[in-house]
């Protein structure tokens, strides 16, 4: 049996007991089992951290790019040395599988390795004057004090690939983990604590949603960085508007796939399926929405109901499964109520999985739909959940106006073998991320990540576009 970890707040350099009412973080394969436990943190604590970040801020600043670069590389070195350990705790908090979990620390590791990099990289720019005599330069310097505020469904990659540009970019940071998560966001900071950080650079406070907002409406906060619902990220994104705080907000997804009729089948169904049901589709960028031409959609179906009636859905932890829980019971709920309300408004259900769901935990069977019409809810509301929704298209052009026709707009794939087809979606699907024969999910740290309409507000994530968002920028009038 796993131990139970005590979670603590770190606080200006000091990892703290919280001061709020108990949390508890338990297995969603075995609910009545606890992963770790301690106390919220209060109104008072999340203004400390704030005061730490706001103290530690001049010194951080000061500190060369290679120095904070090599904090992060140490830290790097902890997530890898632990990764199989936390990987482990990962899947017993959040639910998805072993290689994933472990995968995921992997991933944060890079993530910081790539970021420490910064320090490497060209540090602004130099134009030409009109005028004898003169240079232009374009310098970066750190926004200040960064609110960072985290998901459940990447418990420390979407933090890490958050903090780590925050911090290289001279930054001070008060952090707000989801609070289904929040063991593996102690781990993070333990491990950047041990890569050397000094005391009150990053500040944990775990908090409720109402505490938290406290970040987001704090005046010591120069800018708040977010991932989650859209009416979430709109809410912080006006509250920091009226204050004149910097938002990025990166919100939600209802992404599809299109399958042209000259597509590899066998590669698109491959891939569709991971799309759709890895992490348990519990993800912003997974394969929500699926549009086939006709010529072909018999075929898909058939593959894609035989790929599902092979997913081996259990225990995470066993090699074997394919698929875990969902993170909570309220998850399962809409999950399940959504796919039973598309079947009562005339979706069919397309193959089931093999095996058994377990009795225990919040497992939900994967769902495979073909719809009647786009107008069914499931088409258009997120569920956040292992349900991949299905329209046939009688043209590749009616293909790519039933994929677009969604006020998200965060990822796609397009499966064809024309050139010409692939460079058409190009144009024609308005998305921040585009994947051509491949899944819809997955995100690279070196390259721009984000979504157009109700997925993203403010710059784009990750490579270098984070620093648009992490620094200001000062144009200098240089004269020897």
């Amino acid at each position: 049996m796993d131990t139970e970890v005590t979670l603590r707040q770190l606080i200006g350099g000091d990892w703290l007991d919280g001061e709020g009412e108990q949390v508890r973080s338990t297995d969603p394969t075995h609910p009545d089992h606890v992963v770790a436990v301690g106390c919220l943190a209060g109104p008072d604590q999340v203004d400390a951290a704030v005061r730490a970040a706001t103290a530690a801020a001049p010194s951080w600043a000061a500190t060369p790019y290679h120095a904070r670069g090599e904090v992060l590389q140490r830290a790097a070195g902890v997530l890898e040395r632990e990764a199989e350990r936390y990987g482990r705790e990962l899947t017993r908090e959040e639910g998805k599988t072993l290689a994933e979990g472990v995968g995921e620390v992997r991933r944060a590791a890079a993530v910081l390795r790539y970021c420490a990099g910064e320090a490497d990289r060209e540090a602004g720019q130099l134009f030409h004057s009109p005028r004898a005599g003169q240079r232009i330069l374009v310098v970066h310097r750190p926004v200040g004090v960064v609110g960072v505020i985290t998901p459940f469904n990447f418990p420390i990659a979407i933090p890490a690939w958050k903090i780590a540009p925050a911090l290289v970019h001279g930054n001070t940071v008060v952090w707000k983990p989801a609070g289904l998560v929040p063991l593996l966001a102690q781990r993070l900071a333990e491990a950047l604590v041990e890569g050397g950080l000094p005391a009150g650079v990053l500040n944990l406070v775990i908090a409720d949603s109402r505490t938290g907002r406290r970040i987001v409406d704090h005046p010591g906060v120069h800018a708040v960085t977010f991932t989650g619902s859209t009416g979430v990220g709109r809410s912080i994104a006006a509250a920091c508007a009226a204050r004149g705080a910097a938002v990025q907000a990166e919100m939600g997804g209802k992404n599809p796939a299109v399958v042209l009729a000259d597509a590899d089948l066998e590669l698109a169904a491959e891939q569709v399926l991971l799309g759709a049901f890895r992490s348990c589709g519990q993800k912003c960028t997974a394969t929500s929405r699926l549009v086939v031409e006709d010529a072909v959609a018999d075929d898909l179906l058939a593959l894609l109901s035989a790929g599902v009636e092979r997913l081996v859905v259990g225990d995470p932890l066993d090699q074997a499964t394919q698929m875990g829980p969902l993170v909570s019971a309220g998850a399962r709920s809409t999950v399940d109520d959504g796919v039973r309300k598309a079947v009562a408004q005339g979706a069919r259900a397309v193959g089931s999985p093999g095996t058994q769901l377990p009795d225990d935990g919040w497992f939900s069977r994967p769902a495979l739909l073909e719809l009647p019409s786009p107008s069914l809810e499931v088409w258009r509301e997120e569920l956040f959940g292992p349900v991949l929704s299905v329209l046939r298209a009688g043209s590749a052009a009616e293909a790519f106006h039933l994929a677009g026709d969604n006020e998200f707009g965060l990822s796609a794939a397009v499966f064809t073998r024309d050139l010409g087809a692939a460079l058409a979606a190009v144009d024609a699907l308005d998305v921040g991320v585009l994947h051509v024969n491949d899944e819809s999910a997955g995100a690279d740290p070196h390259v721009p990540f984000g979504g157009s309409r109700a997925s993203s507000l403010g710059p784009k994530e990750q490579g270098t576009a984070s620093r648009e968002f992490f620094t200001r920028s000062t144009t200098v009038y240089l004269r020897g």
